[in-house]
């Protein structure tokens, strides 16, 4: 079966993934350093972690793409294309499992349990999310939005 038919390789799909992922760890360890210093409740914690992953994922997508010139309204419409599945992917799997590691999310940010349980749960999403991006890549849609274009 060859791979490259669709045109979507498994390294576009990791990278395309990790890029991804790099947006959601900043939103989520943000959210989780502003809600615990805020006293938030875990599950205003988790949403501020997830508003702030979309946040950041979109951000840095979109920096790439308005550095090929395009306006920030198509950008935006760009990133909301690109990362929107896979950034939703990641957090539910992500939050999924932060949520089922018994003590993790009252663990606190000085805490091993915590930073462990985050990496746990990043390097979960990160499975789960590359064959998303691949399908979705393969298929035009995703990260293929950004790729094209770079070819203008």
């Amino acid at each position: 079966m060859n791979e490259t038919r669709h045109g979507a390789s498994w390294s576009m799909a990791a990278t395309a993934t990790l890029h991804c992922l790099t947006g959601c760890a900043i939103g989520e360890v943000l959210g989780m350093i502003l809600g615990t210093a805020f006293g938030l409740h875990n599950a205003a914690t988790v949403v501020l972690s997830i508003v702030l992953a979309f946040v950041f994922g979109y951000g840095l997508t979109m920096r790439g793409v308005l550095k090929s010139g395009l306006g920030l309204g198509p950008a935006f419409k760009v990133a909301l294309a690109a990362d929107t599945v896979s950034i939703a992917v990641m957090e539910i799997v992500d939050n999924t499992v932060i949520v089922a590691i018994p003590g993790a999310m009252d663990a606190g940010l000085a805490s091993v349990l915590f930073w462990l349980s985050l990496v746990i749960s990043l390097a979960i999403a990160f499975v789960v999310t590359v064959p998303v991006n691949k399908w979705l890549i393969g298929r035009g849609l995703g990260h293929a939005v950004v790729h094209s274009q770079h070819h203008h």
